[in-house]
């Protein structure tokens, strides 16, 4: 009886699934391309050359403006820092009426860090060494963290390409603000240094 009843609710369900579909394809057709288009370029649909850095060989200073200074450092150790950096990496000033491959700023200012600093203070412990042997105790620390406000000067240096202007690469780096005049140049050449580490690009 069970088995008659389960084979009708499954042939009445089978029937109920050779109904028609309430569901019509149906699209419209694309409409026609703008007549521009057959001679407009998207150049956002494709991805951007790489760019070659082997081509840059000179730079000269962008608007022939030496980098600004600072009560920190002057312009002249700016430009200097900045100048053998680019030198190491091969790439020489023009001194001549010559287009430069590559147009060059720099600026220096100050900006304020947060600094933390942990120290662990140990406390307890008690006993030594006596006939009986070893002492015993109990020891400790307690995490201290202190919070405390540092200047430090940022350097930063941008170039361009010098045909287009537009910009080819860009870094910065910081350095702490304290010293001597002759501490602060040799501060002034590591942080340009640094900036400067990952240029020409990999």
């Amino acid at each position: 009886m069970n088995r008659r009843l389960a084979l009708i609710l499954l042939c009445t369900g089978l029937a109920a699934c050779q109904g028609s579909n309430p569901y019509v394809a149906s699209s419209t057709p694309i409409p026609p391309a703008p007549p521009q288009a057959a001679t407009t370029f998207d150049r956002s649909a494709y991805p951007a050359p790489q760019r070659d850095y082997g081509r840059y060989r000179n730079w000269a200073w962008l608007n022939g403006r030496l980098p600004s200074g600072s009560a920190w450092a002057d312009s002249a150790q700016v430009a200097e820092a900045v100048s053998n950096a680019l030198d190491q990496r091969g790439l020489r000033p023009v001194h001549d009426n010559r287009p430069a491959d590559l147009w060059v700023s720099a600026d220096l200012h100050l900006e304020k860090r947060l600094r933390q600093e942990r120290d662990d203070y140990g406390y307890g412990g008690y006993g030594g060494y006596n006939r009986y042997g070893n002492g015993y105790g109990m020891y400790g620390s307690v995490p201290v963290v202190r919070t405390y406000e540092v200047e430090v000067v940022v350097v930063r240096v941008n170039l361009f390409d010098g045909g287009s202007g537009q910009p080819v690469w860009s870094a910065s780096a910081e350095t702490s603000s304290r010293g001597s005049l002759s501490e602060r140049a040799d501060a002034l050449r590591k942080a340009v240094e640094k900036a400067m580490q990952a240029y020409p690009p990999s």
